[in-house]
């Protein structure tokens, strides 16, 4: 595969935020806004919230109906970076994740590098031991 630079492809666009669909924004906002520390939107509603920090964002937008694909299908998804396990997989499963695989607390000591979830609306998510 050869290698693109910016010099020999013109530049197309920028990234857009990051969309996920769901039923209730406001409550799937409020989920990744406790897990990630970032502050809500203000000037978001019950069809689109997003997340308020400066970057790559997070929004979410009121789909009736929206159901994720189901786990392993579920491509792409977010991964979130993370010190140890123990206590990255207490706080997600306290604020409402679901592990998938594997579905047991992490043990003290163990060789996986990935832990997969899905948030309290179905997306797949996945903690990568730094």
């Amino acid at each position: 595969m050869s290698q693109v630079t910016q010099e020999s492809s013109p530049i197309l666009g920028r990234l857009d935020p990051v969309v996920l669909d769901c039923q209730h924004p406001r409550e799937l906002a409020g989920f990744y806004s406790a897990l990630l520390g970032q502050e809500l939107d203000p000037n978001g509603d019950d069809d689109w919230q997003s997340l308020a920090e400066p970057g790559l964002s997070l929004c979410f937008r009121r789909v009736e109906g929206a159901v994720p694909p189901p786990w392993p299908v579920s491509r792409p998804h977010l991964d979130l970076i993370v010190e140890d396990f123990a206590s990255g997989h207490a706080t997600v499963t306290r604020l409402g994740a679901v592990p998938l695989d594997p579905v047991e607390p992490p043990p003290a000591e163990g060789d996986r590098r990935q832990r997969v979830y899905a948030d309290p609306a179905g997306h797949v998510f996945s903690l990568w031991l730094d």
